[in-house]
């Protein structure tokens, strides 16, 4: 691998700030699963910054769903 490639098996560079915004509207990982249709396994991945990958689609759902954008759910690991 090259210096410039990403390392697939460190931190992604990315923080999924999921778990504050469930808190901050009081919905559980559950009823998210529920209202996108993923489940609850993946979203927890997700939430724990152990995603590799999203799809748009699950991505605008999960925003939807919680009435945020993309820059509210998934920021720069160095900047939070």
């Amino acid at each position: 691998m090259s210096r410039t490639e990403p390392d697939d098996d460190g931190p992604s560079g990315v923080h999924c700030r999921l778990d504050e915004l469930l808190i901050a509207r009081g919905m559980t990982l559950t009823k998210l699963s529920e209202l996108v249709g993923v489940s609850v396994v993946n979203l927890s991945v997700l939430k724990n910054d152990r995603a590799r990958a999203i799809r748009y689609s699950t991505l605008s759902a999960i925003c939807r769903a919680l009435d945020c954008e993309i820059g509210d759910l998934l920021v720069r690991a160095d900047g939070f």
